[in-house]
């Protein structure tokens, strides 16, 4: 029994001394991809790169005290003040997404005749880093500054695969993901098939871009009456306030109770409807 627990302590001790006694050399394996966080990810999809994730929730922060603080030298009515101030916080979040879905269904539109373009360069005898690298110059305005990056990129000698990455980080677009993958596959393996695949990927996404717009013309009624829904009833709070005695009933404690929960409610009926009304979005499966 001694000597059983010798040796399974001794395998112990090897096992977390592997790593140091013997290195993995590097890019032997490529190392799964880190999972984006999301505020990271949405910018990135709404275009803003550039914008750090702090900075925005610096100013999602800064946002919601400014109207708390206007809220209540307006009307004096603190549980407004501070309902004011959290829904202003939590409002630049959905304005991004939003700005992030519009960018995203633009793109989406845009892919089709992004493959083209590379199946032309491709078929003219340009290599594959070569086409994606013209894109930053004749691809849609939405792609050109991530295939810019790609094209600086490579040309410094980074490798074809981790330039790919690059443009993948930029995007965060599921579509752009799976045909940038094949992209990579393409070049990895090689095959004469190439072409024919990204036609038939380029005939695919023209189709489900065809449906998806039809129902997200629908989705904008749910929407639509969701936002007025929620918005409705602050308006009506904002002008029974703006009295003195409707500014005294809500500083009192049934008042705070009646703002607090008021708020509570709009918040997860809002949730709701968009829930009941959003389209399923591709995950990012290569991201």
């Amino acid at each position: 029994m001694t000597l059983l627990l010798a040796c399974v302590f001794a395998a112990g001790v090897l096992l977390m001394a592997a790593r140091f006694l013997w290195p993995q050399p590097r890019g032997t394996v490529r190392r799964p991809p880190r999972r984006m966080p999301l505020v990271r990810l949405r910018l990135n999809q709404a275009g803003l790169a550039s914008v750090s994730s702090g900075a925005f929730l610096t100013a999602s922060a800064f946002v919601a005290v400014l109207a708390a603080a206007v809220l209540q030298a307006s009307f004096g009515v603190a549980a407004l003040s501070v309902a004011a101030g959290i829904g202003c916080g939590v409002l630049p979040f959905p304005l991004l997404t939003a700005r992030a879905s519009t960018r995203r269904e633009a793109g989406r539109a845009s892919w089709p005749d992004t493959v083209d373009q590379i199946v032309s360069a491709v078929r003219s005898g340009l290599s594959l880093p070569d086409a994606l690298g013209r894109l930053s110059r004749t691809g849609p305005p939405a792609t050109r500054a991530a295939f810019a990056r790609f094209e600086k990129d490579y040309a410094i000698g980074s490798n074809f695969s981790h330039s790919i990455d690059l443009v993948k980080d930029h995007l965060a677009d599921p579509v752009g993901d799976r045909i940038l993958e094949t992209l990579r596959m393409a070049r990895q393996v090689g095959g004469s098939d190439l072409v024919g695949v990204l036609r038939d990927l380029a005939a695919s996404l023209r189709s489900e871009a065809s449906v998806r717009s039809e129902l997200l013309a629908r989705q904008s009624w749910v929407t639509s009456a969701a936002r007025l829904g929620v918005a409705a009833p602050w308006v009506v709070l904002l002008l029974l306030a703006g009295r003195a005695e409707g500014a005294q009933a809500y500083n009192s404690a049934s008042g705070i109770a009646v703002i607090l929960v008021g708020l509570a409610v709009c918040l997860l009926a809002y949730r709701v409807m968009r829930a009941f009304g959003r389209l399923p979005e591709e995950k990012r499966w290569f991201g």
